[in-house]
């Protein structure tokens, strides 16, 4: 399982970026009960990036939103 800040890094996204994503419902992501704590399963995320059209993939460097 991978923190926010793991999965930002491995996403090439700003922290804040990958968790307005999360909000928005576009990250697979799992939390906690009772806890705001996110966590990532690489693969999962891996295979969620595969997914994505190649348009969607560009901007994920540049967004700082």
């Amino acid at each position: 399982m991978l923190t926010a800040a793991l999965a930002a890094e491995l996403l090439q996204v700003h922290v804040e970026s990958l968790r307005k994503m999360v909000r928005e419902g576009r990250v697979p992501c799992h939390r906690f009960p009772g806890g705001r704590g996110m966590r990532f399963l690489r693969d999962e995320l891996l295979e969620w990036l595969a997914e994505l059209p190649s348009v969607e993939q560009v901007p994920f460097a540049h967004e700082h939103d």
